[in-house]
């Protein structure tokens, strides 16, 4: 399992006192509020840095990191990939799994037969499930994220099983 968590990048600066503009990669840009603290992967290495204010412009957030006072020190952050440590992440819900975590999985069906490596998870505009990507060798296959399908995460075992109701193939 990853350390690290990828929760956003720093796109640009904004102003001349320190501030970035991050795109973050969460469904609620304002949980960036819950980090005193986050990661910043600069030249491959991490740096912590605290959170001193988070104002939202246009679906980014502004960020002013203690320490980051001038637009030379904000410009050099520039490209740099923000992360937390797993740990200093929520709990998640019971049947609730980071995608990271699903992704490389093997699939298999409820009658045992191998369909393939889970290669990508994404929401659908409704917003009721996820969609499964499985990718089998030929052509992709497309599975809802629903009891009626999903029948099983074993990450330890790396492992899903699914159900293939009517027209999934």
């Amino acid at each position: 399992m990853q350390e690290y968590f990828e929760i956003g990048q720093i796109v640009n600066t904004s102003g001349l006192k320190g501030i970035v503009k991050a795109n973050l990669f969460m469904d609620d840009i304002t949980r960036i509020e819950d980090f005193k603290k986050v990661l910043i992967e600069e030249n491959k290495k991490l740096e912590e840095y605290e959170i001193e204010e988070v104002k939202y412009h246009k679906n980014q957030a502004l960020i002013k990191f203690k320490g980051i006072d001038d637009i030379d020190n904000a410009e050099r952050l520039r490209n740099c990939l923000i992360k937390i440590r797993r740990e200093d992440e929520e709990e998640l819900p019971e049947d609730t799994y980071y995608i990271v975590d699903l992704i490389g999985l093997e699939v298999f069906s409820d009658e045992d037969e191998k369909l393939g490596t889970l290669k990508d998870v994404f929401s659908v505009p409704s917003g009721n499930h996820d969609i499964y990507v499985v990718e089998t060798g030929e052509k992709d296959l497309l599975l809802p994220a629903i009891g009626d399908v999903i029948k099983q995460v074993d990450i330890k075992n790396n492992k899903i099983i699914v159900h293939l109701i009517e027209g999934l193939r």
